[in-house]
């Protein structure tokens, strides 16, 4: 299949996810890779691919598109039929593919936050900025992926394959993974379960997933 997708990549990103999906769907496709700053922040030029200067943006002919659950979406919907899920297993793709992004990277996302934020502020605050992080991390981060993490834990349990949730690849696998897998070391001690530790190492075992690092770089 001729195609005339461009993808905008950002190292260490969750673009990750297009690049391993477009991988595994044996795409032909144009990636255009981008390197964060020292601040860790997505280098400006991104905005010539779209205005937040986000990634991953890909572009498919006129179409322009961003979020990268959509852009899993939309490349299973046109190119993947193959990955589209199974009626039977509908309700838990659709609630898995969501759950990465409405709430699991959130939450992942605002730990990490905290754990670094101490260390870029002054030094006279940074006292207070730390003990206002660890109390939030404590309260309240850490339990919800605790629960998120036993969530994931107990789905692969009751799946019947290697995947999360049909008997093969489908949008929630290529959603979930990068989330729980980037977070993995940062999540609280022990919630990882084993389940979900052969997971996140299956996946990375996959042909199309190391061929996607050699393209694109590591994935955390």
């Amino acid at each position: 299949m001729s195609s005339t997708l461009v993808l905008h990549h950002l190292n260490v990103s969750r673009s990750f996810r297009v690049l391993w999906l477009l991988e595994e769907l044996g795409l032909k496709y144009e990636i255009k890779n981008y390197t964060r700053t020292p601040e860790l922040a997505a280098p400006p030029e991104l905005k010539n691919a779209h205005p937040l200067g986000k990634a991953p943006v890909l572009q498919d002919g006129d179409i322009t598109l961003t979020e990268s659950g959509a852009i899993v979406e939309y490349l299973i919907h046109k190119y993947g039929p193959q990955l589209q899920c199974p009626e039977e297993h509908y309700v838990d793709n659709l609630y898995f593919t969501h759950l990465a992004e409405s709430t699991l990277g959130p939450t992942g996302s605002s730990k990490l936050i905290w754990q670094i934020l101490p260390g870029r502020v002054p030094f006279f605050i940074r006292p207070i900025i730390n003990a206002v992080g660890q109390r939030l991390i404590g309260l309240r981060l850490d339990p919800e992926l605790t629960t998120l993490a036993d969530l994931i834990e107990k789905q692969l349990t009751k799946s019947t394959s290697e995947f999360l949730v049909a008997e093969h690849l489908t949008s929630a696998d290529f959603m979930i993974f990068w989330c729980i897998a980037f977070f993995e070391e940062r999540m609280p001690t022990g919630s990882v379960g084993p389940k979900t530790k052969e997971y996140i190492q299956r996946m990375q075992e996959r042909p199309a997933f190391k061929s996607a690092v050699e393209k694109g770089g590591p994935f955390k």
